[in-house]
């Protein structure tokens, strides 16, 4: 992390500074979905902004907060990197995102709308990664790492405290795990605020690595992240996020794809709201789990609704 903290206190002083077009975001219960679930359900919408996703609360605290006048460097399946294009265009300031050859057509095309120079590089997310590290190092950019970047995890920190204000105490939080930054800043809220909200980390099952990494205290690194869920497919884990998750997270969970994208279909046609994967794993979880969570209020954000015309026709 950064040399700011990750707290309450950044957390509100974010919410009071973050572009209000990313916050206060529609947070409700639906009565056909708690009646299929067999649960009270309160869903987060973090779409209904210019980038369709909550990535960008942190990236516009983190870019408002930065000195940084030349050029930043990210990796990004996509989301993020529309962040901190939205923000760096916001701020002029240039942006070179590295994305997988493999990444997501329309993301990478709407990274560009915004300003942001690509570059494809790597099989995957990680393997974007690395390269766009050698080229900061080499080129004297500012490599900006999402879940290390303590600015942010205190703008997704947001996220947990307007759930926070939800009428009725929230009794588990079932939080897309990807990099960290999500779960860390809500987790931070909730664990301070209101420390009996069980916050449960979701991953999909083909890419465990931040589970496995969670469970056994070290960074364990897998060989693919083969998944539907291409927001969270993470190899290798940032061991400055995983640091933070033992005093923020209780437990984590996989979810397979077949449930995330029954997922997707239940808050389509519940909600009429379309969500990527990634942003549904949540609720796949509230369907995989149902026993556990019984008798209890839950909340997941629905965090991104970046797919393509082909992804929508094939999932929903």
């Amino acid at each position: 992390m950064s040399k700011t903290d990750l707290s309450q206190g950044t957390i509100i002083h974010a919410h009071e500074h973050i572009d209000p077009v990313f916050l206060n975001t529609p947070q409700f219960e639906l009565e056909a979905l708690n009646r299929a679930l067999g649960i009270r359900t309160v869903l987060k919408v973090e779409t209904l902004n210019p980038i369709r996703s909550f990535k960008g609360r942190g990236t516009d605290y983190f870019v408002q907060n930065s000195s940084q006048e030349s050029t930043f460097v990210c990796a990004s399946a996509g989301n993020f990197g529309q962040g901190m294009a939205y923000a760096c265009r916001k701020n002029q300031i240039s942006l070179v995102v590295f994305a997988a050859t493999t990444a997501n057509p329309l993301k990478i095309e709407q990274m560009r709308r915004l300003g942001a120079d690509i570059h494809l590089a790597g099989a995957d997310f990680d393997g974007a990664k690395d390269a766009g590290k050698a080229y900061a190092a080499e080129n004297g950019g500012v490599f900006v790492e999402d879940g290390k970047v303590a600015e942010v995890s205190i703008g997704a920190g947001t996220i947990g405290l307007e759930l926070s204000q939800y009428p009725d105490p929230i009794d588990t939080l079932l939080i897309p795990l990807g990099n960290g930054a999500l779960i860390n800043g809500v987790g931070t809220w909730f664990k301070a605020s209101f420390p009996k909200t069980k916050v449960i980390g979701v991953v999909a099952e083909n890419a465990p690595s931040m589970q496995l990494s969670w469970c056994r205290d070290l960074v364990v690194t897998t060989e693919t992240a083969e998944t539907i869920s291409d927001g969270i497919a993470v190899r290798h884990p940032v061991p400055e996020a995983l640091q933070i998750m033992k005093t923020t997270v209780d437990d984590i969970v996989q979810v397979s794809d077949e449930a995330t994208i029954k997922a997707m279909r239940l808050v389509y046609n519940f909600a009429g709201i379309v969500i990527e994967p990634a942003g549904a794993v949540g609720l796949a979880a509230a369907m995989m789990f149902k026993k556990r969570l019984l008798g209890q209020i839950i909340a997941t954000p629905l965090c991104g609704s970046n797919m393509t015309v082909e992804q929508i026709a094939g999932w929903l």
